[in-house]
């Protein structure tokens, strides 16, 4: 699968490659939700296929699939090759069909101070690379 960016002047196909986060998003270029960021947790509410989802666009079912474990909507846009933009888009709209949930991570939550002990932890072993 090519990037939508990846399209050069000279392709035939470059204009529709160009369009098209524009197009799955119904033009719409921010997310009404400002509570999404790289780190909030994705998941599925039921994995179960409901009858109002042959309406979704094919990036909407790869959310719900790639979300059956939670999943940070920065890896939801790896998943999907889009931009983080036009992510939260695409979550919003199944958030507000009440097909996926979003939370800040756990230590966010709950509103604690970071564990230090595992900080140092994962500073070590990223000094260690």
């Amino acid at each position: 699968m090519s990037h939508w960016a990846d399209a050069s002047p000279d392709d035939d196909d470059a204009e529709e490659s160009l369009v098209r986060p524009y197009t799955i998003t119904h033009g719409r270029t921010a997310s009404v939700r400002d509570d999404l960021t790289l780190i909030t947790v994705i998941a599925t509410v039921s994995p179960a296929e409901r009858p109002g989802d042959r309406g979704l666009q094919p990036e909407h079912r790869v959310i719900l699939r790639q979300c059956r474990t939670p999943v940070a909507l920065a890896e939801v846009a790896a998943g999907l090759n889009l931009p983080v933009a036009v992510t939260k888009i695409l979550v919003g709209d199944l958030i507000t069909l009440d097909r996926v949930t979003a939370r800040p991570p756990l230590a966010v939550a709950v509103g604690q101070e970071p564990d230090m002990t595992l900080l140092q932890a994962v500073k070590d072993a990223l000094l260690r690379l």
